[in-house]
């Protein structure tokens, strides 16, 4: 080190050359000048044992610490060690209050504890402004008379330890966070209510007002999905263009009401992107790491619960639709139509169903294979779809025959789409059959429910299916209405 002394002998040794000297000093007549100039080389000798006693201790202190200091009672530093204590030079830090190292000079402050202290972690900064954990071990220092007059105290950087340490018990948070969201998942069946669960572990891990997830595929106010706490709205005029615009997939934002929001994004193997946001209230404790990687965790459950309604919305579509088609399937539509009938009854509204079944697809696939006919059974899809309103109910009941459930129709409107369906047919089917042979045709069974008749639904579907019959043994190719069922 730089103020390293460099003394040769020992203080004894010292002090013996000096009772050696004073002696010879007396051989002259000069005793009283051997004297005084003995008493000068005892006390130069004293000063310098005790110097080499000061850098004894400062070199062994700086082999075991990162930090040597003292302070006086007003917390002042009257001694610095090494000659850079982080980052700074260690003269200019003599006479500074000990305070201006601290990270948060408004905590405790170890160089002005009045009791001993061992190894109390502190975080410091750095010249640079960076932060240091030291563990910091202090004594008071004590004058003759008992009474403190300062701190003597040495600091070991264990700033990898701590993080390490912090690390870990972040990862076990996290772990106990989610085991406890899994945990309340695996009671839970449905998509939603699984979301709902994960949406309150959320809230209780971060201490949020409320938690939200959004649907980025929309930036209107419908864009939540699911919430729970504090209602969102309020705040997605603002959040969704700043999520959305970002590429960011964890971000924190401030509100204009200073509310303050963790918003992160997911994407699942279905295409889906949504994000999870969670706020706190205004002046409340700011986002840190560690609740940016325990959102970025619970955001990989979500993903999950994502796909999972995924599928079970894929699995109810299955369930409600004909493979082929894509239309609805039987069971859909007698479900539908079933509600329908039943709020048309309320409102006082006529309903007309119409049967539909296709002539020639027997022959058809006899003829040109069973891809054929399922093309015939595609397109007629198609035409059903650009014929009638995207309200009215449009299903395939099964092989050739397919059914219409249109709300508020009287039979007169569903004539004029029939005979629509009868005059498309030929250019519609015609390249499906080799040149001389009948096309695919329709036979077309009307049937309405008036609003002040007394009939279920499956009456009023009987009737279209029985004119729908009778169509076909009057020669097939068009349509026709079944009488009016009697009035109530």
């Amino acid at each position: 080190m730089s103020d390293t002394v460099d003394v040769s002998g020992t203080a004894a040794e010292r002090l013996s050359g000096v009772g050696s000297d004073g002696g010879a000093g007396s051989d002259g007549g000069a005793g009283s000048d051997g004297g005084a100039g003995a008493a000068a080389t005892g006390a130069d000798t004293l000063r310098l044992a005790l110097l080499e006693s000061r850098q004894r201790w400062r070199q062994f202190g700086a082999l075991a610490a990162d930090l040597l200091f003292e302070t006086d009672t007003a917390g002042r530093v009257t001694f610095a060690a090494p000659d850079c204590v982080l980052g700074w030079p260690a003269a200019a830090l003599l006479g500074q209050p000990g305070h201006v190292l601290l990270q948060q000079p408004s905590g405790p402050d170890p160089f002005r504890f009045t009791i001993p202290v061992h190894r109390r972690h502190t975080w410091l900064r750095t010249k640079d402004g960076a932060s240091v954990c030291m563990a910091m071990t202090t004594v008071p220092l004590l004058d003759g008379a008992g009474r403190r007059r300062g701190v003597r105290g040495v600091g070991v950087n264990v700033t990898a330890q701590e993080r390490a340490d912090a690390d870990t018990a972040s990862a076990l948070r996290r772990g106990e966070v989610l085991d406890r969201i899994l945990s309340q998942m695996r009671e839970e069946v449905l998509a939603p209510r699984m979301m709902r669960a994960v949406l309150d572990g959320v809230i209780r891990a971060l201490g949020g007002q409320g938690a939200a997830v959004l649907d980025l595929s929309s930036v209107a106010l419908s864009a939540v999905q699911y919430s729970i706490g504090d209602d969102p709205t309020p705040l997605m005029a603002e959040l969704m263009p700043s999520i959305i615009g970002s590429s960011a997939t964890t971000q924190t934002l401030l509100t204009g009401g200073g509310v303050q929001v963790l918003a992160c994004q997911a994407s699942t193997r279905f295409g889906d992107s949504a994000a999870l946001i969670v706020w706190r209230a205004p002046g409340a404790r700011l986002w840190d790491t560690d609740d940016l990687v325990l959102a970025r965790s619970v955001t990989g459950v979500i993903r999950i619960v994502m796909e999972h309604e995924a599928i079970q919305r894929e699995l109810a579509r299955q369930a409600r639709t004909d493979p082929l088609t894509g239309l609805l399937n039987r069971r859909a539509f007698m479900e539908e139509a079933g509600r329908r009938l039943d709020r048309l009854v309320a409102e006082g509204l006529p309903g007309t169903v119409m049967f539909i079944d296709l002539d020639g697809l027997k022959q058809l696939n006899d003829r040109s294979g069973h891809e054929a006919g399922d093309a015939a059974l595609t397109l007629t899809a198609h035409l059903l779809r650009r014929t009638f309103r995207p309200s009215d109910l449009v299903a395939r009941l099964g092989g050739d025959e397919f059914a219409v459930w249109m709300d508020g129709a009287d039979s007169l409107t569903a004539a004029e789409r029939a005979e629509s369906l009868r005059l498309a047919s030929p250019g519609e089917f015609g390249h499906l059959s080799p040149a001389g042979t009948s096309c695919v045709g329709m036979s077309i069974g009307i049937a309405m429910r008036d609003a002040d008749a007394d009939e279920t639904l499956d009456q009023v579907l009987q009737r279209a299916d029985q004119t729908m019959y009778q169509v076909k043994r009057n020669g097939r190719g068009h349509w026709l209405v079944s009488n009016v069922a009697r009035v109530r």
